[in-house]
């Protein structure tokens, strides 16, 4: 399995930005997808969620303004995030997992999968 991801940047407050996650090795319909972030001295942070059904999944603080959706023809899921905020900032990771067939539930802890990230620096 390989996870890998890119788009990230820095920005200024209230930009945009798209991240992509380009999966392999994997069935990848079938499979939850996820998008965490971590900043520099807190723990890790789910972000934004997608199961096989396509629905989705968000952290309080991103909602209305964070958008994941997944292409399965391209294996690439995505991160559109908007109104970004100085507290977004932080290495993003997109994870991916099976969970032994059990994908309709995908807002859970236990990703096996992982990429090394792509940084989102927001500035004010």
């Amino acid at each position: 399995v390989q996870l890998v991801e890119s788009g990230g940047g820095s920005v200024q407050t209230g930009g945009s930005l798209k991240l992509s996650c380009e999966g392999s090795g994997f069935m990848y319909r079938e499979t939850c997808m996820g998008w965490f972030r971590q900043a520099p001295g807190k723990g890790r942070e789910r972000v934004a969620t997608i199961n096989t059904l396509d629905t989705t999944m968000y952290e309080d603080s991103v909602v209305g303004r964070f958008h994941v959706s997944r292409d399965t023809t391209e294996n690439r899921v995505y991160l559109e995030m908007n109104r970004l905020k100085v507290e977004d900032s932080g290495m993003y990771y997109c994870a991916a997992d099976g969970f032994n067939g059990q994908t309709d539930i995908c807002w859970r802890d236990g990703y096996r999968f992982w990429g090394h990230g792509t940084q989102v620096t927001v500035s004010s």
